[in-house]
């Protein structure tokens, strides 16, 4: 990026220590030195050293122990604001996923099937797999609007997806259309966009 002197580089690896919490003197340290989380804090200064834009969060606090996560969480949220950076968080956690997120998108063998703003998609899921999902992973919230759904059937490969919409294999709601035709991703509700036959 940008040509910087050695004390430079210096007062700016201080800078971004400090803003993941950690301390100026552990940038002289070796990585079997730190910690999970400490490790993690370092990936995210790393990432924010190149002063970006977007940053992708692939299963970011997934193999932390859960007492550390929170950390992190709030750690990512707080630059967030700080660096206005965006995120593109991809994790199968969906507590994390509502914690951290201002719009979702849920994807099935590789396709997007529901899309949507956070507290939008997880008061009132449409899809009958984020139903699925949502019922499996997480308490009902007291706003929310859903049934409770359960998935049954063996998940077709993703090298060879059935025909038609992709879950149609697996959905209690399946009608003859589905094995034929892929839904398209329609507005349900503004900025809520669903693939299913349903709507």
């Amino acid at each position: 990026n940008k040509s910087l002197t050695k004390t430079e580089a210096k007062e700016e690896l201080e800078v971004l220590l400090r803003d993941v919490g950690l301390h100026s003197f552990q940038g002289d340290y070796y990585p079997h030195e730190f910690s999970g989380g400490q490790r993690q804090r370092i990936a995210i200064a790393r990432a924010l050293s190149l002063k970006p834009q977007v940053m992708v969060l692939d299963e970011p606090v997934s193999a932390l122990d859960v007492s550390i996560r929170a950390q992190i969480m709030n750690l990512l949220k707080t630059l967030q604001q700080q660096y206005g950076v965006s995120y593109l968080l991809i994790a199968h956690n969906l507590a994390t996923v509502r914690y951290m997120s201002h719009q979702v998108g849920v994807m099935y063998l590789g396709k997007m099937v529901e899309e949507g703003p956070t507290r939008e998609l997880f008061n009132n899921p449409q899809h009958p797999y984020t139903k699925a999902l949502i019922a499996a992973s997480l308490p009902a919230h007291p706003d929310a609007q859903r049934e409770d759904l359960v998935i049954s059937g063996e998940v077709p490969s993703p090298l060879n997806p059935p025909s038609g919409c992709s879950f149609h294999t697996r959905c209690p709601f399946v009608m003859d259309q589905c094995s034929v035709d892929m839904p398209e991703l329609k507005e349900f509700s503004p900025d809520h966009n669903v693939s299913c036959h349903l709507y």
